[in-house]
């Protein structure tokens, strides 16, 4: 799945992946994180997520990672914010107070970039990946957040072989598999979603469920 694929999905108004209203799960689950105000918060692929303004407003400072420039745009013009727009590395960075989105791949990022990152939210990033991308993200997330970095993690699991995504299935054995070595995963909630999820039903899946974890620095 190449970066082409997303940027075509949002040049399309393909975005069914785009939630109208904040997550109910980041309500619930975040503030058991404890973290100081003014905190730095990586959202990686974040799109044009109200959570970031949710998590804004809990006076965090927050950094969203997008690959496609219309997201961001949208994001700014749907919260009527006139951003700063910079260059940094191979990131375009877009930002109105504590609102920045750095437009890019977010495989480019760097260590340095998110230093004073203490915490990091997926909602949507780790199911948007294939297996193969989805290891390297993984990865990638694990080698340059700081070591006392934490986290809320959601995801989505169902039998792949009856819908193909993205989103895609992801396992209680791959959440282990791909972070388990880098935090502590604290499993908070599982539900079942098939009955609210249209696309899941005519497709003809039995089995569709969320699952939530908090990601603790070991």
């Amino acid at each position: 799945m190449q970066p082409e694929f997303w940027q075509k999905r949002w040049e399309l108004n393909q975005i069914g992946f785009h939630q109208s209203e904040v997550n109910p799960y980041l309500q619930q689950y975040w503030p058991q994180l404890n973290l100081t105000k003014g905190s730095q918060v990586l959202v990686p692929l974040c799109g044009k997520s109200l959570d970031l303004v949710w998590l804004a407003g809990q006076g965090h400072r927050v950094l969203g990672v997008e690959l496609s420039e219309k997201a961001v745009e949208e994001f700014f013009r749907e919260q009527q914010l006139t951003p700063q727009i910079t260059e940094q590395g191979a990131f375009k960075v877009y930002q109105a107070g504590s609102l920045v989105l750095w437009c890019g791949d977010f495989f480019s990022l760097t260590a340095d970039d998110v230093v004073d990152c203490v915490a990091v939210y997926d909602r949507a990033a780790l199911i948007a990946l294939p297996p193969p991308m989805r290891e390297q993200y993984a990865a990638h997330l694990s080698q340059t957040l700081p070591a006392t970095c934490e986290g809320l993690l959601i995801t989505m699991d169902y039998d792949q072989a009856q819908l193909a995504g993205p989103p895609f299935a992801v396992t209680d054995e791959d959440v282990q598999t791909l972070l388990g070595g880098r935090w502590r995963l604290d499993f908070c909630e599982v539900r079942d979603i098939l009955g609210e999820s249209w696309k899941f039903l005519q497709a003809g899946v039995t089995r569709l469920e969320e699952r939530v974890y908090k990601l603790i620095a070991r």
